[in-house]
Parts: C-alpha cells; sequence; structure tokens
C-alpha cells in the first residue's frame, strides 16, 4: 500500500511589536530579525497587521514622517511603488 505524499506548510515565525512602537524603531528590530515582516498587535494582543520593511521605509522616506509616527498610525498608510 502506498500513502499519498502529505503536504505540510512550514510558517517562518515573525517577531510580534506592540503598535505602540515607533516605526524607527520597528525597523532596528525587523532588521535584528532578519525577518521578512513583524506582526503588530494591539494593546490585548491581537493582531491588527503585519507590516514590511518597504512599508516601513516608504513611511519613514515620505515627507509627514517624525520620530514620533507610530505602527498603530503606519498600519493604514499605502505603500507607494
Amino acid at each position: 500500500m502506498t500513502l499519498p505524499p502529505t503536504h505540510t506548510t512550514t510558517v517562518e515565525p515573525a517577531p510580534q511589536v506592540r503598535d505602540d512602537m515607533t516605526v524607527e524603531v520597528a525597523i532596528s528590530v525587523l532588521t535584528s530579525a532578519r525577518s521578512e515582516h513583524l506582526i503588530v498587535c494591539d494593546e490585548d494582543d491581537q493582531c491588527s497587521g503585519l507590516v514590511t520593511m518597504a512599508h516601513l521605509t516608504a513611511i519613514r522616506d515620505s515627507a509627514a514622517y517624525t520620530d514620533r509616527v507610530r505602527l498603530r498610525d503606519a498600519l493604514g498608510t499605502p505603500v507607494s511603488a
């Protein structure tokens, strides 16, 4: 008897950060973790979104950026290609 091949999906764990973290600190965490994205959680530890380096860099390079911009403010910001 031959069993069918099983398909397993491996999900690389991503760092979880709070949404009150600044964009600048999030960039440092993402760089240090060598991850593709960060999982952003709210004050109730519920996932509220994901951010990537491209997203964070686009926000940091925007004209409206200040060092006080928090991830919760950045989650709704579209990334321009």
